[in-house]
């Protein structure tokens, strides 16, 4: 049978999209992609903000007119908040998020997911040697037990629970043979990995266990809140297969904005976190989220944001204007900010950030760095491929047609920075 997967939002819903393509492939199914008509169609939504709720009903509605013989599911952290609006669209199976790992049996059940076809002809991705995705995205944690005031997803994942060691592991060779280069350990909390099991330091575990066990050639690590770590963690990366890149999430750099946020941190731990980070791995690039915007936010504590996030230098900086979500604690604060307000700080702090992000990938200029190679843009008489440095800097770089370089690793001297990104030279 045909099936068309998509996926909006955040790493882990690649993640569980990623497995349910690998569990229909291994029963003979075809996964297809745009272009290719499909008999199922399926979508990991998001709900983080209002925007991702609506861009994930306008994406039910574009697979439904693409496809418009096919059944549709629809499941992810909109589908867990909003079923009734998700099945007003006119889908033929909602699943939420507790029952997102039954979803391929529940679709069988329901008559959604036919037998595998007998079509000799029928190409099933994941095949070990299979180059066509370089870097896999693990789920090995889900829900969260953090009350960020501003956060829908507590409500939408649940509470914090851990994929159990020996599946992880199981799961990442399982990976290396289908022909991934490049894993990523992902989770709503992933930093709390191991403490439903009564492991509070479960993830430098886990990481250590994967590098011991397996011979995966990359190992990254997702979003991490930065009061899950401690100095000792740092030591994992004296192994180079851990990539030397860490997300810590800040969200203001202000110290009464990120009590209202009931975020667990300061600007003093968190620049005392970040500065460890430095001391122990000198080449780590550090990403954050920053909101601007949050009720009650004086100019006086978006300059101290603006103060901070300087200070810290981020080599990338994701950013979001305050988006109230109904059932948070933030959504019955009374002092919100005025859009044109919020729309000029985020202005202020996108400007910040791609200074700070070009500050950052101006040191890797003359230098050597190991590229993963992801994808490539045909220009005729040349091939543009784009792929990622270890600290998670986008890499492009010219050959000529018949190079191919599809999930290989090679050596590459960055000759040029550019905006949002640089440019290499692949070393023969």
């Amino acid at each position: 049978m045909r099936v068309r997967l998509e996926s909006i939002g955040c790493r882990l819903n690649i993640g569980e999209i990623d497995a349910m393509a690998r569990g229909l492939a291994a029963a003979g199914h075809r996964v297809v992609g745009p272009g290719t008509a499909a008999e199922l169609c399926i979508l990991n939504t998001c709900t983080v903000t209002a925007i991702a709720s609506r861009k994930s009903r306008q994406l039910i509605r574009q697979l439904k007119r693409a496809n418009p013989s096919a059944a549709v599911i629809v499941t992810g952290c909109d589908a867990e908040l909003a079923p009734s609006e998700i099945a007003d669209i006119g889908v033929d199976l909602v699943v939420g998020n507790a029952d997102k790992e039954r979803l391929l049996d529940l679709a069988e059940a329901g008559g959604l997911l036919d037998a595998p076809s007998a079509d000799p002809d029928a190409q099933v991705l994941f095949e070990p040697g299979d180059a066509t995705r370089t870097r896999a995205f693990l789920k090995v944690q889900d829900g969260c037990d953090n009350r960020c005031t501003f956060c829908v997803i507590t409500i939408a994942r649940g509470a914090g629970r851990s994929v159990a060691a020996d599946t992880v592991l199981h799961e990442v060779g399982e990976l290396q043979r289908l022909g991934y280069r490049e894993v990523v350990l992902s989770g709503v909390h992933l930093g709390s990995y191991g403490h439903d099991l009564g492991d509070r330091r479960g993830l430098q575990h886990l990481v250590d266990r994967i590098l011991a066990e397996s011979a995966i050639e990359r190992l990254r690590l997702s979003s991490l809140e930065p009061w899950d770590l401690d100095a000792d963690f740092f030591e994992a990366f004296s192994n180079p297969r851990l990539l030397p890149h860490l997300h810590l999430p800040l969200q203001s750099g202000c110290d009464e904005t990120l009590k209202r946020m009931a975020r667990r941190t300061s600007r003093v731990e968190f620049s005392g976190l970040v500065a460890g980070a430095r001391q122990a791995v000198p080449e780590i690039a550090i990403s954050s989220d920053i909101i601007v915007g949050f009720p009650g936010e004086t100019d006086e504590e978006f300059e101290q944001s603006i103060d901070l996030v300087e200070k810290l230098a981020f080599s990338r900086l994701h950013i979001f204007r305050y988006s109230q979500r109904d059932g948070t604690q933030a959504a019955k604060m009374r002092e919100l900010v005025p859009g044109p307000v919020a729309q000029e700080r985020s202005r202020h702090m996108h400007a910040l950030a791609a200074d700070l992000e070009n500050r950052f990938n101006s040191t890797l200029h003359g230098r050597n760095a190991d590229v993963l190679w992801e994808a490539a843009e045909d220009h005729g008489d040349t091939l543009r491929w784009s792929g990622l440095t270890p600290n998670y800097v986008r890499v492009t770089a010219t050959t000529s047609p018949d190079e191919d370089l599809l999930n290989r690793i090679t050596p590459t001297e960055i000759v040029e920075v550019v905006p949002g990104g640089v440019v290499g030279r692949i070393r023969v």
